[in-house]
């Protein structure tokens, strides 16, 4: 993989994407009047691109381009800021301190929300099966800056691991988290042009019994679940409904 800059404000983000290159162990090239439709056919490699607020990866093979941009949680972050509730927040029941094992990470919002509340003390980390989405995560994680400090240092705290969420929950102690938390609607929620490009990239396999078992058995507190209003999984799985929406649900399994 190639790292270069955005073509505006090169020289401002130069060294920025210079630092991310050699961080991750991925030549730098200087941008120049280049486009990345032309490094790509010159270096026949993937580009991923360092912008002022955004980091966007772009296959070799000129599919639609992705990035990440911490989305609906900056809304979020600053509604909890001025103390107001957050829907996902009440469902898991999060305090300061406390620790969430997001399995299904997306792009990230609701961890990112998560870490926000748990705070400096506590643990949020995502699994994100798809090694594309998981590298551009957590990539922008580390290095996207908004105008909040709290918002920063959400992100900056949260850890991302590739991997498949069985797996993983298979191969880590009992009572590792006090939350253990499932989003399955990636498929129906990528509706935004700069996330078009997850598409092919994303997991759409189905939360099945053994593996809210596994979940059941790391939680020390509750496995939490989101998933479209119509859904039957939670019946299925033996969740509890307790926070309705126009278009989603949460359900719970208490420990």
């Amino acid at each position: 993989m190639i790292v270069t800059t955005a073509g505006k404000n090169a020289s401002k983000i130069r060294n920025k994407a210079k630092g991310i290159a050699e961080s991750l162990g991925f030549p730098f090239l200087e941008r120049g009047s280049h486009s990345i439709d032309s490094i790509i056919d010159y270096y026949q490699d993937d580009v991923l691109m360092i912008g002022i607020e955004k980091i966007s990866f772009h296959r070799k093979d000129k599919s639609t381009p992705f990035f990440f941009h911490p989305n609906s949680s900056m809304f979020r972050v600053k509604q909890l800021l001025r103390g107001e509730e957050d829907p996902f927040i009440q469902a898991a029941q999060l305090k300061e301190g406390m620790s969430l094992l997001d399995c299904t990470l997306g792009l990230g919002s609701d961890a990112i929300v998560a870490s926000l509340v748990t705070g400096k003390k506590g643990d949020v980390t995502g699994i994100e099966s798809s090694k594309a989405i998981s590298f551009v995560v957590q990539s922008g994680l580390k290095v996207w800056e908004s105008r909040l400090e709290e918002m920063n240092d959400a992100m900056r705290r949260i850890s991302v691991i590739h991997a498949n969420h069985f797996e993983y929950l298979k191969s880590i102690d009992a009572n590792s988290y006090d939350v253990v938390y499932f989003d399955p609607m990636f498929e129906s929620s990528i509706n935004s042009p700069g996330i078009e490009g997850l598409k092919g990239s994303a997991d759409y396999h189905v939360i099945t019994p053994e593996i809210i078992n596994e979940a059941l058995r790391v939680a020390s507190h509750r496995v939490v679940m989101k998933d479209n209003k119509s859904s039957s999984k939670f019946n299925e799985l033996g969740f509890s409904i307790i926070r309705r929406n126009a278009s989603f649900l949460y359900g719970v399994i208490e420990k």
